[in-house]
């Protein structure tokens, strides 16, 4: 699948068939987040991947959006050393996880992570060093259902040319 088609397809998945995530696939996807453009080349992310059931639980009990985490055969967290572009850094490398893995057939959803109220928690669980940051928790499984993404408003309504 080209870049253009992962863009149009992904959409957040919320619920997962139980088939395991192929480790090669998840070192595909952290891959394309490590491979993000960062701000001065500083490269501060770094990802935890994560497919202990007991772990996927914690982080469905802990993350208040993050229930599905239960259901996830997989997971893979973000963190960023605290520098001065730490969450653009990390929100880029993201997103090229995000489409890493749908051009892999793979569903994801993203959970917030920086300044909410679980991330010291999860950073001393997954026992992150002082100087990284939490910026995303990402659920990775194969969707259980083939639901449509939800409309996007047109490019019209987005793009303005010279000026609003």
């Amino acid at each position: 699948m080209d870049a253009f088609e992962a863009i149009a397809k992904r959409r957040s998945v919320r619920r997962y068939k139980p088939d395991p995530v192929p480790k090669e696939f998840i070192e595909k996807i952290v891959d394309c987040g490590r491979r993000a453009p960062s701000a001065r080349n500083v490269q501060p992310a770094a990802f935890v991947a994560v497919t202990d059931r007991a772990n996927l639980d914690y982080l469905a009990a802990t993350c208040p959006n993050g229930k599905f985490f239960a259901e996830a055969p997989a997971a893979i967290i973000t963190f960023c050393k605290d520098t001065k572009y730490y969450l653009e850094d990390g929100c880029a490398a993201v997103e090229n996880m995000l489409l890493g893995a749908a051009a892999l057939g793979l569903g994801t959803c993203w959970v917030a992570g920086d300044k909410k109220e679980y991330a010291d928690e999860i950073a001393r669980h997954f026992g992150l060093p002082a100087e990284y940051k939490l910026i995303n928790l990402m659920a990775v499984g194969y969707a259980a259902d083939a639901a449509s993404q939800p409309p996007k408003r047109p490019l019209a309504q987005a793009l303005h040319w010279e000026k609003w």
